[in-house]
């Protein structure tokens, strides 16, 4: 590499945010394999993830329950963990953008609640529906999310011709407290035992999960990723207004139905595997903002980062903080992200003070 190129890599702040994040999610990934109640050493996890990976593996005598508590247990936790937040944070970073609105995350405009409620539908009358089997959950609880979605856009073009932000944010409010009613009613109506395991749901959480979950995200993760990425450039222009994008060519309706696609794809997705996980696509893309800048190019793949290593970090409180019980980890982002986007807030509203003084 030419000593120019060396020198712009070190002085550019960019290039060192990618690195950081991406050690980070390796280190916080490494960290939730690490530390549990029973203590496996690093080279022995490294081994049991390399041999059952690519086959490669360099220890011998292996004890069989360390591999199982390392490759059956920890690892698709911590993966899911990673896929979750990632998402969260993705679809957040997204709709900040869109709607120009450091307030709005994946429950803005009600797609969370109905992913929830066809999650919760699925959980509650153990419906399966034939050929999707084990998909069943993620498919209904994302095709409820899209209902949602309509149902918000059918009350904007009700209000109003144009799908205004306002107008967005609104309906989705009205939408979202629609759907915890019928959320609350569906509990209400079930027996003691159903009722913990859906509440415990709700709460959200990625433990007793295997294999089998991270494959049932994987899949819708991947989808929504591409969509999102792929419209960095929309959503700057979108970021500067409707009026502004339309200016310089962009389709204004049709790119927010994509990028509203996009999102509500991860956020049914992550809803479907790990229950309901508040901040996470509030607080995580402000902060990434806050040091990149508005540019998209850059706010969506770091959020994405980001938020999976957070996701990682705040599971990894849920399990030891007051081991060997668990706590959701919606209990933990909340106590996290709330007093974080509070001084967030704090400070800005600072800030626009001494601007305008």
């Amino acid at each position: 590499m030419p000593s120019s190129s060396i020198r712009k890599f070190l002085t550019n702040k960019i290039y060192w945010l990618y690195f950081l994040s991406i050690s980070l999610v390796f280190g916080s990934i490494l960290l939730g394999l690490l530390e549990s109640s029973v203590e496996i050493s690093v080279p022995t996890i490294l081994h049991i993830v390399s041999e059952n990976m690519f086959h490669i593996g360099w220890l011998d005598d292996v004890p069989k329950n360390e591999e199982m508590i390392i490759w059956n247990i920890r690892l698709p936790r911590v993966l899911l963990a990673l896929c979750v937040g990632s998402s969260l944070a993705l679809a957040g970073a997204a709709f900040q953008g869109l709607l120009r609105n450091p307030l709005a995350d994946p429950y803005t405009i009600g797609v969370s609640s109905g992913a929830a409620l066809g999650a919760v539908f699925v959980l509650f009358f153990q419906v399966t529906i034939v050929g999707l089997g084990s998909f069943t959950l993620p498919v209904v609880a994302i095709f409820s999310g899209f209902i949602s979605l309509l149902v918000v856009f059918g009350l904007v073009r009700l209000s109003s011709r144009s799908l205004a932000v306002e107008t967005i944010i609104l309906a989705g409010i009205i939408v979202g407290a629609f759907i915890s009613s019928g959320i609350s009613l569906i509990i209400s109506l079930g027996d003691q035992d159903s009722m913990s395991q859906i509440i415990y749901w709700l709460y959200g959480s990625v433990a007793m999960r295997g294999w089998g979950h991270v494959q049932l995200i994987i899949p819708f993760m991947l989808v929504g990723t591409f969509i999102l990425l792929i419209h960095y450039r929309e959503l700057n222009a979108l970021s500067l207004g409707e009026d502004a994008a339309d200016h310089i060519g962009v389709n204004v309706r049709r790119k927010k139905i994509y990028i509203l696609v996009g999102a509500s794809l991860l956020t049914g997705a992550a809803v479907a595997v790990s229950g309901s996980i508040g901040f996470v696509g509030l607080v995580i893309p402000h902060l990434v903002r806050l040091v990149t800048g508005p540019n998209h190019r850059h706010v969506l793949p770091l959020s994405f980062l980001m938020g999976g290593a957070f996701l990682i970090l705040a599971d990894l409180l849920t399990r030891t903080i007051i081991a060997p019980s668990e706590l959701p980890i919606g209990v933990i982002t909340g106590l996290i992200g709330a007093p974080v986007f509070a001084i967030l807030l704090m400070k800005e509203k600072v800030s626009e003070k001494e601007i305008a003084s």
